[in-house]
């Protein structure tokens, strides 16, 4: 693993960069409009990429170099921050402006996530992925959820433009590490192309003729329609039912952070002990589990137990599949398969967040939880059956199963 401490560094810059601007993004749009359509829009225009050019970046990412083309995403997410930073600075920036950024940076980012999830096969071995995945999704919740938040609040109070410069200068300098990575080529053989669209055809063909594959992708897409049902209205939910105001839902959400750093920093240990299988069916049982008790409980320390629970479980649950995926997907086909993947996963969330929001406004704030415990147990019939050890080593590659090398080395 000597490349992966730089990929984990870039990676680290990243996120901070992306959290920084998290907080920043809805502060600068409550000083342009006090029309919350308006404020909100400025969400769904940053997530509108992944329905609509996520497929086209996975072709890319089968197509390209890797290194160069990650470093690239980057490089140009850093030029767009850096001049709405400018425009910022110089009093010049609209709403409209900074949909548009906001969108282009969202379009950029499914680059960088796509391309990320390809090129992490080509710098660790593949029994380190489980390892890599960890501390890649543990140094995200670092960034997200504890460290670049009130960074980047301080700093917009100190000056609105600096958050935004701050990421360009994060961006640039994961742009450097990744240049400094090992050069990759294009993982597909030299040959006349048979055009984008049927490049991504073949991507969305491969992913849903594997069992396991196909059963993955649409049990993390039905788990994020039931997780984003029931986190649309936490916010109320530990007003109403758990007594917690501002600093007690932050500290509820902290749980989960946490929990998701010990997952990050523990997902190999618990892989290698109880196998990705198992791993697999525990996971279900959480995330069912966690809906019940939140629709049940009133106490904000069963609550919060819970969902640093839930946190722990969501790292180590999403390495395992990531490990899965990469092992599984012919080198070629990482970007397409993978982007078709977060396609599905990351169109669930809205869908999700909507279905919470009327359910709580018709039946009461705890009708998405009730929803979403339903919908877990109904998909427990469906997926258990598939997510055992056995099906996971015959979805893998001979030459790892063997532990003899296989060229080009499969994900």
């Amino acid at each position: 693993m000597a490349a992966f401490p730089r990929l984990w560094a870039a990676a680290a810059a990243s996120n901070v960069g992306d959290g920084l601007v998290v907080v920043a993004g809805p502060l600068l749009a409550v000083t342009l409009t006090s029309d919350p359509l308006q404020v909100a829009g400025l969400s769904v225009t940053q997530r509108l990429p992944w329905l609509l050019v996520t497929l086209v970046s996975g072709a890319l990412a089968d197509r390209m170099d890797r290194r160069r083309l990650l470093a690239g995403a980057n490089a140009f997410r850093a030029l767009v921050v850096g001049l709405l930073g400018t425009a910022v600075a110089a009093g010049a920036v609209t709403m409209p402006l900074l949909y548009a950024a906001f969108f282009v940076l969202g379009s950029a980012e499914t680059l960088v996530d796509t391309t990320s999830v390809a090129l992490l096969p080509d710098v660790v071995d593949p029994d380190d992925l489980e390892r890599a995945n960890g501390r890649l999704l543990g140094t995200q919740v670092v960034a997200n959820q504890f460290a670049a938040p009130p960074l980047g609040g301080l700093l917009f109070a100190t000056g609105a433009a600096l958050p935004f410069l701050a990421q360009a200068g994060a961006l640039t300098a994961a742009a450097a590490l990744l240049l400094g990575l090992p050069a990759t080529q294009p993982a597909s053989p030299p040959r006349p192309r048979a055009g984008l669209l049927r490049e991504v055809v073949e991507g969305v063909r491969f992913l849903f003729s594997s069992p396991l594959l196909r059963i993955l992708a649409v049990t993390l897409a039905a788990m994020n329609v039931t997780l984003f049902a029931t986190e649309a209205v936490l916010v109320l939910l530990a007003r109403e039912r758990l007594g917690l105001q501002g600093a007690g839902y932050g500290a509820l959400l902290a749980a989960a952070g946490g929990g998701g750093v010990a997952g990050g920093l523990l997902a190999d240990r618990i892989v290698s002990r109880l196998g990705p299988g198992t791993v697999l069916r525990i996971g279900l049982l959480v995330e069912t589990a966690t809906h019940v008790v939140l629709a049940t409980t009133r106490s904000a320390v069963v609550a919060g137990a819970v969902w640093a629970v839930f946190g722990l479980h969501g790292v180590v649950w999403g390495a395992v599949t990531m490990s899965v995926r990469q092992r599984a997907i012919p080198a070629e086909l990482r970007g397409r398969v993978a982007s078709a993947a977060m396609l599905l996963s990351n169109g669930a969330a809205p869908i999700g967040a909507l279905l919470g929001g009327i359910l709580a406004r018709t039946l009461g704030l705890t009708a998405p939880a009730w929803f979403a415990a339903a919908g877990m147990t109904a998909l427990l019939p469906l997926a258990w059956p598939l997510l055992n050890d056995a099906t996971i080593r015959g979805a893998e590659p001979p030459g790892h199963r063997d532990g003899s090398p296989s060229e080009p080395r499969h994900p």
